[in-house]
């Protein structure tokens, strides 16, 4: 299969289509996400994989933000427990350290590493694995960068500070995703996008047709809508098979009372430990 990525080699979501697919099919790295969302739609891939939320710094705006205008669907789910070190030449001392360069995300996650370091200073680069390619072209010991370990051994650099990610259970979900509306038997998580009516509880009335049928709300985000200015949609994950009598019904309501729905996709949630 092809199976498309944002990054290059040893990036994260990477790391995520081997667990989920193992290894052994074309994978092919992404710079741009648009690009790789257009490929799915068109068959050019197979599936790809996408970041949709990280447990420290929450949604992935900009993978939800497009979902809506292209003709695919989620089919599967898979977490990764992501852990940053920062990286620089070998024997390179942290004071020394002015520069660091990462994906604007990976920086998001840590923090506290500039909080600690304040004479260090982030810089925000297209991808993690990336960044530590370019430090070494650089050859300058004031430079570092924040990728995983394997990053570094692959690029031949070396970890100046170990997992220096603010949450010790940082991880990232990403959603599989390909152009044909199908799921598997054990589906069991649902991710839709819904616009509301503008009215005195809308979105109260809304979950209320959730809770008539005991259907358990996993995710709720709020984004807004372009070109409407101070009006949002929702993103929203439930508990569900698109199978399930008392999730066609609650679809079936849904499609009444919004003004906009669509289907993201019925998958197997990827359940983490602790």
């Amino acid at each position: 299969m092809k199976i498309g990525y944002q990054g290059v080699d040893v990036a994260y979501s990477q790391m995520a289509l081997r667990n989920f697919f193992g290894e052994g099919n074309e994978e092919i790295g992404y710079a741009d996400f648009l690009q790789m969302f257009s490929d799915t739609e068109k068959g050019i891939l197979d599936y790809a994989l996408f970041p949709v939320e990280n447990t420290t710094t929450g949604i992935i705006a900009r993978t939800y933000d497009h979902f809506q205008d292209y003709d695919v669907y989620a089919t599967g789910e898979v977490i990764i427990p992501i852990r940053h070190d920062l990286i620089g030449f070998e024997g390179c001392d942290v004071l020394q350290i002015r520069e660091v360069y990462s994906h604007p995300e990976a920086i998001l996650q840590c923090q506290e590493l500039f909080k600690k370091y304040p004479h260090m200073h982030p810089v925000v680069y297209e991808d993690t694995a990336l960044s530590v390619s370019y430090v070494k072209e650089c050859g300058d010991k004031s430079k570092a960068a924040i990728a995983s370990r394997l990053a570094a051994q692959i690029y031949g650099m070396s970890p100046i500070l170990k997992e220096v990610q603010d949450n010790d259970a940082n991880m990232t979900r990403f959603l599989v995703v390909g152009n044909k509306e199908a799921y598997p038997e054990n589906a069991d998580k649902i991710s839709i996008r819904m616009v509301l009516n503008h009215t005195p509880g809308a979105l109260y009335h809304t979950l209320g047709i959730f809770a008539s049928k005991n259907i358990n709300v996993v995710k709720l985000e709020s984004r807004p809508i372009p070109g409407k200015a101070f009006e949002y949609c929702f993103y929203l994950d439930f508990s569900g098979d698109l199978k399930d009598p008392d999730v066609k019904e609650v679809l079936r309501r849904l499609r009444y009372d919004c003004l906009d729905l669509k289907v993201f996709g019925c998958y197997k949630a990827d359940v983490q430990e602790g």
